[in-house]
């Protein structure tokens, strides 16, 4: 049996599957006790809207989504920050970079005591981040 982590934290992968009904990631927040989003996501979604045909649904359903009282967004804060430069100066000294929104999406997730759901492979080489990469 599977324990569902308390606080899910969503990537920008994760979100868009979660919204086209991805059965890994609708039963991967069942019985979470939050769902959060760091900022970060909302900047990469909110892109991706600006470059799309849909882009006053997909606000919409951003919206409705936001709304739920199990959600909250994961403001981008000093300790996020601090913790953000810690995972730069690790990953730049092992060798092993990766993008520096998926730096600030593992440092709010980090900061908040929060476990990642994610489906980009690139967490995978941050140090100490609790996550769990889905498959397609």
């Amino acid at each position: 049996m599977e324990v569902t982590p308390v606080r899910v934290v969503l990537d920008t992968s994760a979100y868009s599957r979660f919204q086209s009904r991805h059965a890994g990631i609708v039963g991967a927040l069942v019985g979470a006790k939050s769902i959060l989003m760091p900022v970060t996501v909302l900047g990469e979604l909110e892109a991706g809207f600006e470059l799309g045909m849909r882009s006053t649904a997909n606000r919409q359903d951003l919206a409705r989504f936001l709304a739920d009282p199990a959600v909250a967004v994961l403001d981008t804060t000093s300790a996020v920050a601090r913790r953000w430069a810690c995972i730069f100066a690790q990953l730049r000294r092992a060798g092993t970079p990766v993008s520096a929104n998926d730096m600030w999406i593992a440092a709010a997730t980090m900061e908040c005591g929060g476990h990642l759901l994610t489906f980009d492979r690139d967490f995978a080489r941050i140090p100490g981040l609790e996550h769990t990469l889905l498959s397609v």
